[in-house]
């Protein structure tokens, strides 16, 4: 495969061409030195087989100083002690043949984080409005601020190279500092630093100079940064090959070609809902105007994507960021063929970027272990035991591969026909593809550990109590709520997940309630169940849907915004109505998810009606009122309710004292999303 090629960039060898992209890890002392923890998390990757590592940002002494402990920390390469724990990372990562490049950056500038923002301002390249709050102008940078950071990045890179790790990369992208001062946009400056292109490169070609000076003209330098911002006013692809041409003449060794930045989140940090290689088209336009090596970040965490990329010229190397959080083995299983093996990132950004902005170590959702590699490892059981989970969700579906990967004998039941639970649901419309590759990967897994599952198995405290179990986990799930509107039992309605349910096939024929030809579709729906994938079922969905052509979603949470996406992309007109203000739109989702959703309903067009409250649901449509008490009518064919999930009943506690031992997990116990899901039902089976 040409993924495990050797490679090279500058006098820099290579043994493969998989990268790992930097990003925000948390995983730092107080000082901003890696911590052991964040040695341990690199070396988890490169033990996977990554050929080469990139680490976060690192800034050298800063503008940015805020008084106290700051929310956000950020790694720092400044001081000798700094130096001996690069140094000591670099020494771990060399171990398993990985080279290690640490990113350098200049600062945020306009992207300064709210905590921050409100105590110094933002110090950018002109007097622009900051991200987080665009009431607080950020203010100017001067020359002799400019000539300091150079100085420093300077002492900040001949520390790196002494420390042995093999590269540095600029961080020019997402519209931090030095993309700010190259991007006409937030460049408004008159001095040398501004202007045209050629003034707007003044400040990146001297962060090269500088970091030339200090690492020495042989050492191997990368920048990385958008082609285009995707965003009217900001770069277009044509300047961003300019400055590919620019940046190779300056001798830089290679390019990080992404896109985005802080306005448009979803390029630079691609979302569930992106598409796969979303960056592909751009690297492939670089690779014909360079001649040095093409890095390419962008949702590559497919391999025979990744590999056919490589296969067909259009970049030299391929990036990988969130998949390595979700499967540090990622290059290793791919290596030896063993694809059904790979955990995949499903993209929610919940345990990742969400934790990092928080001020947070971050984790993932689908991989509980995350940086903390080896204290969460998976060990054998002393005593191994009989092990009962109840239910097919995520949580359940975590907790058999755990018990069953410590040696217990598990058995698994499930009342429907299919495992997944609401994750399969989920998985149907086509834009959530890695939820369905999520399911599959637990499937393979618990089928590969012997795990004994039983279909259309619905559990009673009594059944478990005649099996007689060593232990149970209790995974069944939460209950539906609707919210009480009159008039929500008509037959125009139908909840979320009841119409997933439908085209996933997963409703018993018992508990149908429609006639005539939707009573027939549930019929089909059921049967082929157990044979039809969710990415297949999306497919067939158009001549599924019980659905009128106009169609009303009540309820503006992600789910609800979701399924209106999945509607209105099957030709449906679609009017969601929330009753909030527009922030309460998709609100419990993370930023850069949110954004693209909203985008991606506007190219739907999908209506959304805010401060709008569903007084009453009839038999042509619902009637609201605004919120100033206005009524209206709204006509449609068929109405959604967006469905939330409350605890359950508690059915199962019975079982405390009478099964030696007894747990409860997942949503079961408090509705969340995947991510609470997966790592409760991970710790838990870590115990037995």
């Amino acid at each position: 495969m040409k993924l495990f090629e050797p490679g090279k960039i500058g006098k820099l060898e290579l043994k493969n061409r998989i990268v790992m992209s930097g990003m925000a890890t948390q995983y730092l002392e107080e000082d901003g030195s890696v911590s052991q923890g964040g040695i341990d998390y690199f070396a988890a990757r490169a033990k996977g087989g990554v050929g080469f590592i990139i680490t976060a940002a690192a800034r050298t002494r800063v503008i940015e100083k805020v008084p106290g402990k700051p929310r956000v920390k950020l790694m720092t390469v400044d001081t000798k002690e700094h130096a001996a724990r690069l140094r000591e990372l670099a020494e771990v990562v060399h171990g398993y043949g990985t080279k290690l490049a640490v990113q350098l950056t200049a600062g945020r500038g306009r992207n300064i984080h709210t905590e921050a923002l409100r105590i110094i301002g933002a110090v950018a390249s002109s007097p622009v409005p900051s991200f987080a709050d665009p009431n607080i102008i950020a203010r100017e940078m001067t020359i002799e601020e400019i000539e300091q950071l150079m100085k420093a990045l300077q002492c900040s890179a001949k520390l790196v190279r002494d420390t042995g790790i093999d590269a540095i990369e600029i961080n020019a992208h997402g519209g931090y500092l030095i993309d700010q001062f190259m991007t006409a946009l937030w460049n408004k400056r008159t001095d040398k630093y501004g202007g045209n292109l050629d003034g707007r490169l003044t400040f990146l070609m001297g962060v090269v100079g500088s970091i030339r000076r200090g690492a020495g003209e042989d050492f191997p330098l990368i920048v990385k940064y958008p082609l285009t911002h995707y965003l009217e006013g900001a770069r277009g692809i044509n300047e961003g090959l300019e400055i590919a041409r620019r940046l190779e003449a300056a001798g830089v060794d290679a390019l990080d070609i992404d896109a985005g930045c802080y306005e448009t989140f979803y390029w630079f940090s691609p979302p569930t809902t992106q598409l796969p290689g979303c960056t592909i088209d751009l690297a492939e336009k670089v690779k014909k105007v360079v001649s040095i090596p093409v890095i390419i970040v962008g949702k590559f965490g497919y391999p025979k994507l990744a590999e056919r990329v490589l296969q067909e010229g259009k970049a030299d190397f391929i990036a990988l960021g969130k998949s390595l959080l979700a499967d540090p083995e990622w290059a290793d299983k791919v290596r030896e063929g063993r694809l059904e093996d790979i955990r995949p990132c499903i993209g929610d950004e919940e345990g990742c970027l969400n934790s990092a902005i928080l001020g947070d170590p971050i984790t993932c959702t689908v991989n509980p272990a995350v940086g903390k590699e080896k204290e969460l490892a998976i060990s054998p059981a002393a005593k191994k035991k009989s092990v009962l989970v109840v239910g097919g969700g995520p949580a359940a579906m975590e907790a058999a591969i755990i018990v069953a990967m410590r040696g217990h004998r598990v058995t698994l039941w499930e009342k429907g026909h299919a495992l997944g639970g609401n994750l399969r649901l989920s998985a149907v419309p086509d834009f959530k593809q890695d939820y369905h590759l999520l399911i599959k990967y637990l499937a393979n897994q618990i089928k590969k550990l012997g795990v004994t599952v039983k279909f259309g198995k619905e559990a009673t405290p009594e059944l478990i109590q005649r099996m007689r179990p060593d232990v149970v986990l209790v995974a069944t799930g939460g209950i539906p709520s609707t919210p009480e509107i009159p008039g929500k039992d008509r037959d125009i309605v139908i909840s979320s997940q009841d119409i997933l349910k439908m085209v996933n096939g997963l409703l018993k024929w018992s508990t149908m309630k429609q006639k005539g030809w939707r009573k027939i579709m549930w019929f089909f729906g059921n049967l082929f169940a157990r044979f039809l994938e969710p990415s297949t079922i999306a497919k067939l969905s158009n001549i599924w849907l019980p659905f009128g052509k106009r169609v009303i979603v009540i309820g503006g949470t992600y789910a609800g915004c979701e399924m209106a996406l999945f509607l209105g992309q099957k030709g449906r007109q679609v009017t969601i109505v929330e009753e909030a203000g527009v922030d309460n739109v998709a609100r419990d989702m993370f930023l850069g998810n949110r954004m693209h959703l909203l985008k991606l309903l506007d190219d739907s067009n999908v209506d959304i009606l805010t401060d709008t409250k569903t007084l009453e649901i009839t038999d042509k449509g619902v009637g609201i009122a605004d919120k100033n008490g206005r009524k209206g009518n709204l006509r449609a064919d068929s109405i959604m309710l967006s469905v939330d999930l409350k605890a359950s009943d508690g059915a199962f506690q019975s079982l405390e004292g009478k099964v030696p031992e007894v747990y409860f997990i997942g949503d079961y116990v408090e509705p969340r999303k995947a991510l609470g899901a997966i790592h409760d039902a991970f710790h838990a089976a870590r115990q037995i």
